[in-house]
């Protein structure tokens, strides 16, 4: 390895601890395991209550993702109160509200209010002294009932449509050309408008 010109030598360090700085990842499968047996010890401290806390079915953002529906933060107060559950009472049966959501969009805000009613439907209130049920706690045949602690699935985002054969219509759509006219018919709509009223004007004077 040559060197041109008047610069200083190279002084390569080769010979530095790198052992030493070497991280390792050797306890992931005991960790792993670790971690799934504290989820069991949680589902069994929780009982009969859900796995997880029921949150809203938002869409996500920007152009790249807003086709996909996922879990937000919380629920507004707007969709509680359509879906006729308290901001207090919503805390103290698994449903997470978010103060400073807002609903964009009708359609949303009512996906949200049948997500709401759907889980109220299913929701069995235990009361705190078993002889002593006060308001709001389920009747006794509904806590004879069998519970599933399974959260309220997500919405699917759109039907698929079943398979079927190409029409001669469909095949003969020329994708191209008809946004292209689309295209040409906004961009000189408002040229073609005003010649076309000062043809009627000249027909309304020439009647004169």
């Amino acid at each position: 390895m040559g060197f041109a010109h008047n610069n200083v030598l190279h002084d390569n360090h080769f010979r530095k601890d790198w052992q030493r700085r070497v991280k390792t990842w050797f306890d992931q499968p005991g960790r792993k395991l670790r971690r799934r047996n504290a989820r069991k010890a949680k589902a069994a401290t929780l009982g009969v209550r859900p796995l997880s806390s029921l949150r809203p079915a938002v869409r996500g953002q920007t152009v790249r993702y807003n086709v996909k529906i996922r879990e937000g933060r919380g629920f507004t107060l707007a969709e509680l109160k359509e879906a006729g559950i308290g901001k207090k009472e919503a805390r103290g049966v698994g449903i997470v509200v978010d103060h400073r959501r807002r609903n964009l969009s009708v359609e949303g805000k009512q996906l949200n209010v049948e997500r709401l009613k759907a889980y109220k439907e299913r929701l069995i209130v235990f009361p705190r002294k078993a002889g002593k049920p006060k308001k709001g706690d389920s009747s006794a045949e509904e806590l004879a009932a069998p519970t599933i602690r399974q959260a309220v699935p997500l919405p699917q985002t759109f039907t698929p449509e079943a398979p079927r054969k190409i029409a001669s219509e469909e095949k003969e759509f020329d994708a191209y050309k008809t946004l292209r006219n689309a295209r040409a018919d906004q961009r000189y709509d408002g040229k073609r408008r005003a010649r076309a009223q000062k043809k009627e004007e000249e027909e309304a004077a020439k009647k004169k």
